[in-house]
């Protein structure tokens, strides 16, 4: 076993010793010995009971034979974190999530791990863990949280900030914004529309490394905890067959993943950390993989913000496994790859159907033919940039109009909220990217507001930031380069056309060449605005958007 070297033979009762203080026995010593990675806190609702999954885990490893020993990690919540300075350290937690699980897995040599995140981050951040460490694991997440109810329809946390917008134009009263405020999110849970952290969640179970229903059963429901339980018992499988994290995440495994993104319309989010994971377990996947595969996969869902429905709709209606299932009838899952329920992806979905074609359609009756998520390149993005079509509206799929220019999501919103920004324009925000926005923040109070001012079918928003989950309408981020890289977008001014083309993948600003290159003569980028703490160290290792947005040293000799 993995660990006996902390705990087997003479050298080694000194630290059997330490074992023993914390009240271990001779027999639990003797057993493997599992990590329980705990992301637990009472700030974000999405980790407010994660405790009780922890304990539900630790169970079912005890029934299994293994020995349970829980630490924690960070996780931010997004939505508190939105709309201040607070947002730039949300990407930025991913790394750290990572390292602190590989940091605590390396210094006390477990067996395997079981990793419990809920929310944005901390999901990506496990998987890049798991992958980089490769030692058994499994994910069980917290589950999502029930949709609110709202004179008489389901709401969830988006439709509280796009009131916000509604109650600036005067389409809502402040009372009736209250009555959102108290009921659009009536537990624990990750946000219940396909927001980033039930999107991530939902491509754990795609991916094999999450036992299936993983992504959709209920935060409060008694389903979650046998799952938990479950994944418990599972662990010490996986150790005992040696079956690792990269046994499963492989290029074929990644294809899957991003199938179901697409036929889900995911969060755009899905890019960055996808491609961070493929980073950690030594595959080489490239941005223009997301349009090959989104072109042959058909949209499946259009759950909130692109639709009506919520992650429990999608749960009652067969979950991830009935996507996958209804996916495979036209090849497009490979069902002959691993899991970590030690069968194959094709004997994990074998009979699994959908239960309501309201919320899954069939694959011969789709949204659209083509996926939720599409990479957009041109000469405003040469290494690409990102929206989520299933959530533009058919209208705005095409648009050319004049840029409004702002160098902070600060800028653009203040003139949004003063009535500057006008059906037609394009608003540009740069200097939000890894580096320039320390943190690559999103900018739902931004977007929500444009859309409860019913702007979303008149305005372009682009950034070389992020936009969130819970984002509808023409938002294009992670455009790349980035402005403080010295990227196209830092070159533009007001006035500038631009034209967004999302059928033909297109983002172009309409330059002759001679004013491009005279303007980048003329261009210096800004001294970076961080200068001590985390963000500061952040901004000097992270990578573009479109290598995910992961740390590397860009020291020389």
């Amino acid at each position: 076993m993995r660990s006996d070297v902390m705990k087997k033979g003479l050298e080694r009762a000194p630290h059997r010793s330490l074992f023993k203080a914390s009240g271990l026995i001779d027999e639990e010593l003797n057993r493997p010995i599992i990590g329980i990675i705990n992301s637990q806190n009472d700030v974000a609702p999405g980790h407010l009971h994660l405790n009780n999954i922890a304990e539900a885990v630790k169970a079912g490893v005890r029934m299994a034979g293994g020995t349970p020993l829980e630490f924690s990690t960070i996780g931010v919540c997004d939505g508190i974190a939105m709309g201040h300075g607070g947002m730039k350290y949300s990407l930025p937690s991913r790394e750290i999530i990572a390292d602190s699980i590989e940091i605590m897995v390396q210094a006390h040599p477990f067996d395997g791990i079981v990793l419990i995140p809920n929310c944005d981050k901390s999901v990506p951040g496990m998987l890049m863990a798991m992958a980089r460490i490769n030692i058994p694991a499994i994910i069980v997440s917290g589950g999502p949280m029930m949709a609110g109810r709202v004179g008489g329809r389901a709401v969830s946390l988006s439709n509280v900030f796009e009131a916000v917008g509604a109650v600036r134009s005067g389409e809502m009263s402040m009372e009736e914004l209250y009555e959102m405020e108290e009921n659009a999110c009536p537990g624990c849970g990750s946000c219940s529309g396909m927001f980033t952290a039930n999107s991530m969640n939902c491509l754990t179970e795609a991916l094999g490394v999450a036992l299936p229903r993983n992504g959709t059963k209920l935060a409060v429901s008694a389903d979650r905890i046998k799952l938990a339980k479950r994944t418990g018992i599972k662990i010490m499988e996986l150790v005992e067959k040696n079956i690792r994290p990269r046994d499963i995440i492989n290029e074929r495994s990644i294809d899957n993943a991003l199938v179901v993104d697409m036929a889900l319309g995911c969060s755009t989010n899905t890019v960055l950390h996808i491609l961070a994971v493929a980073n950690e377990a030594k595959v080489d996947l490239k941005l223009d993989r997301f349009n090959e595969i989104s072109e042959r996969t058909p949209n499946l869902c259009r759950l909130a913000p692109a639709g009506g429905h919520h992650i429990e709709d999608l749960d009652a209606a067969g979950g991830v496994p009935a996507v996958m299932s209804e996916l495979s009838k036209k090849g497009l899952i490979n069902l002959d790859v691993l899991t970590v329920t030690g069968c194959s992806v094709g004997e994990n979905i074998k009979g699994c159907k959908i239960k309501d074609e309201s919320v899954i359609r069939p694959i011969d009756n789709p949204y659209s033919d083509i996926g939720g998520i599409a990479v957009l390149k041109g000469s405003l993005a040469p290494n690409g940039a990102v929206v989520k079509r299933s959530a533009v509206a058919q209208e705005m799929l095409r648009h050319r109009g004049p840029a409004r220019v702002f160098d902070s999501e600060e800028e653009a919103y203040k003139a949004l909220i003063d009535g500057k920004i006008k059906k037609g324009d394009v608003v540009v925000i740069r200097y939000e990217g890894p580096r320039g926005g320390g943190g690559m923040r999103e900018m739902l109070l931004f977007t929500a507001t444009i859309a409860g001012m019913d702007l979303d079918k008149d305005v372009v928003l682009l950034t070389d930031g992020r936009f969130s989950g819970a984002t509808r309408g023409p938002c294009v981020g992670h455009i790349s380069p980035e402005a403080a890289a010295g990227g196209p977008i830092a070159i533009i001014r007001d006035g500038d056309i631009i034209n967004m083309d999302i059928p033909n993948y297109r983002l172009d600003v309409e330059l002759s060449e001679e004013e491009i290159k005279k303007r980048f003569a003329e261009f210096s980028p800004p001294e970076s605005r961080f200068k001590e703490g985390y963000l500061a160290r952040y901004v000097e290792m992270v990578s573009s958007a479109d290598t995910g947005a992961v740390l590397i040293s860009r020291r020389k000799g």
